[in-house]
């Protein structure tokens, strides 16, 4: 309908504008494989992007600011797992409850505004390019990569795939169902933050008001258009991958079309359903 949709350069800006959900959908595919949920992963990575801009001004490192990052959007995601296994919260409530902590901290921390970085190189990071591809999108498929080795192809995902079968059946298979939630949650943490560095460092800066907001949305879509059940143990990388792109070409869609904006939620949140009810069928 539009001979705008297949230019070449419209194709990588789908790819530019799907790397930072992209990454974050990868962490939603493996806690939701666990039986768990996440909605905190929004307010968590507008969190390590303040963070992370505190970081890099004071210190004028840019390693040291990723490393922070890491550290931050691990330990938040290694405190939704200690709710979620130690605590025994059930991980929708668990994981509201840090998504509301985390974005009053990080408003409390910019007061309300943005909180801009004073490194002028930190924004190599998301504004280079190698070929034809930006550098978020080749993050985001060695991401890819990287979590569908470790989903596919290691024990600790196949004991993500068992505990999202059945936790007592896991828990009688000798399986530290504990510790292996805490992992999900803190390996979910780690994405973000890898996620955050990207889209702080897209302008050098982070609004603490506005920037993730929804992203569990979007995360939640594509891994659910990706094939993955609600009710976890059964789902695939690849098919977040792909349903990340999906999502991609369909806001690309709705966008070359002059749909409203304020009507892409509305389309989100029917595919969402539309894909559960596909699955129930199942």
């Amino acid at each position: 309908m539009s001979p705008r949709f297949l230019d070449i350069n419209n194709q990588l800006n789908i790819l530019m504008q799907v790397s930072i959900i992209g990454i974050v959908a990868l962490g939603m595919t493996i806690v939701m494989l666990s039986g768990g949920i996440d909605l905190s992963v929004g307010s968590v990575l507008v969190l390590v992007g303040v963070i992370t801009v505190l970081a890099l001004n004071a210190t004028g490192s840019i390693l040291i600011a990723v490393l922070t990052a890491f550290i931050a959007g691990t330990f938040a995601g290694f405190l939704n797992g200690l709710m979620v296994a130690k605590g025994r919260i059930a991980s929708f409530i668990a994981t509201l409850g840090m998504m509301a902590a985390a974005r009053s901290i990080a408003l409390y921390i910019a007061e309300g505004g943005s909180i801009s970085g004073e490194v002028p190189s930190f924004t190599a990071i998301s504004n280079s390019d190698l070929w034809i591809f930006d550098y978020p999108v080749i993050i985001f498929f060695v991401m890819t990569a990287i979590v569908y080795i470790l989903m596919h192809k290691t024990r600790f995902g196949r004991y993500v795939y068992a505990l999202g079968s059945n936790e007592k059946a896991a828990l009688l298979s000798a399986i530290r169902v504990d510790r292996v939630k805490i992992g999900v949650y803190s390996l979910v943490g780690l994405l973000v933050s890898v996620a955050a560095i990207i889209e702080t460092s897209r302008l050098n800066s982070i609004s603490s008001s506005s920037s993730g907001v929804q992203y569990e949305l979007d995360a939640i879509a594509a891994v659910i258009i990706g094939g993955t059940r609600m009710t976890g143990g059964r789902g695939k990388i690849m098919g977040t991958f792909f349903g990340v792109l999906i999502l991609g070409i369909l806001n690309n869609m709705m966008n070359l079309m002059n749909v409203s904006p304020h009507l892409q939620g509305f389309v989100k949140g029917l595919i969402i359903i539309i894909a559960v009810v596909f699955q129930k069928r199942e």
